[in-house]
């Protein structure tokens, strides 16, 4: 929830006159933001655990078919940065090697002696080692260098060499999409990020549910009496227009591109933590109407409201895409 900082909300008839000036100018500007490229080489500030940044920035490099944006979304597709985590098939660490493929590929990164899946400075340029390799392997395929990477980690290079590109397994088609897609949340915006086109949706879910009182826990079910905590209010919000997020505000971050605090629009999700190196850290989030102003759900005993912005741990912000959702991965899967 968030802190005490956050200030009385702005009286209810204000924010009606606020929204009603915000609904008819904003969108317009939206609509007209013109498409940024690619996205740079470099990372989106803060997307990266502090610890580990360094390191990625640095693998990121390795090789042409990878960057540091893309070697982030692996990490976190895989782990969630949990450099302790073990899936039921035996992947460890966090980058997720079996032992076999660990037994080969696995470099010491750190230069101690010692080549450890536990420790992120070894898995982490292993990861990108292992990466390069396949991109080796499957060079004199036609087609995009990168998705053929992806396509060799997921299904093997034999079945890219085989299909002469990205094979049609739809396993390993999701997967080149999905960490292709999930790189983005990850990438410094290159000039400008496109614009939401259900962000106007969005915003008028959250606020018919003005006044309503604040729940932790809340996802703004009947047993609930329709009460929402900030994550259940933007996922909510989002599912009204189609996209589904994920329920913790932290993993919400990751649904899609980060625009610059002076480039938000409305519908964006804005972000707040105690912690402004990690992503991971973050523990509140809203849903951005412009003016500096958000709509949010923002601790017991208070109501759904609309409160400023800018306060000492705003975080960043996400412009929400359906591709962007879609990519996110299910830590709750069996």
């Amino acid at each position: 929830m968030r802190k005490v900082w956050l200030g009385v909300g702005v009286g209810f008839g204000l924010v009606m006159s606020l929204l009603a000036l915000l609904v008819v100018g904003t969108y317009t500007v939206a609509a007209n933001l013109m498409n940024g490229g690619a996205g740079s080489a470099g990372l989106a500030a803060n997307a990266v655990p502090a610890a580990y940044k360094k390191l990625v920035l640095q693998w990121g490099n390795h090789c042409p078919e990878i960057s540091p944006a893309l070697l982030a979304a692996q990490l976190y597709q895989e782990s969630g940065w949990n450099p302790k985590a073990q899936s039921p098939a035996a992947a460890q660490g966090i980058a997720q090697f079996i032992p076999g493929t660990w037994a080969v590929h696995g470099v010491d990164g750190d230069g101690d002696g010692r080549a450890d899946v536990w420790n992120p400075a070894d898995a982490i340029p292993s990861a990108a080692s292992y990466d390069c390799k396949l991109a080796k392997n499957v060079q004199d395929a036609p087609g995009d260098p990168t998705a053929n990477m992806l396509a060799a980690y997921n299904a093997g290079p034999y079945a890219v060499i085989k299909y002469n590109g990205v094979p049609p397994y739809r396993e390993t088609q999701n997967y080149v999409k999905t960490i292709k897609t999930l790189a983005k949340s990850f990438e410094a915006p290159a000039a400008g990020v496109p614009a939401s086109k259900q962000a106007a949706g969005a915003i008028y879910y959250a606020q018919q549910k003005l006044g309503t009182p604040y729940l932790w826990g809340g996802n703004g079910t009947a047993e609930q009496g329709g009460r929402f905590d900030c994550s259940g209010l933007t996922k909510a919000a989002y599912e009204s227009v189609g996209i589904t997020l994920p329920r913790v505000a932290n993993d919400q971050y990751n649904a899609g591109a980060h625009p610059a605090r002076d480039e938000l629009l409305p519908g964006d999700l804005v972000f707040f933590s105690d912690d402004l190196s990690d992503s991971r850290a973050i523990r509140h989030v809203g849903i951005y109407v412009g003016g500096g102003y958000m709509i949010n759900a923002p601790y017991t005993g208070a109501v759904i409201r609309f409160d400023k912005i800018d306060t000492p741990d705003y975080f960043g912000a996400t412009r929400v895409t359906g591709d962007g959702a879609k990519a996110l991965p299910d830590r709750n899967a069996a």
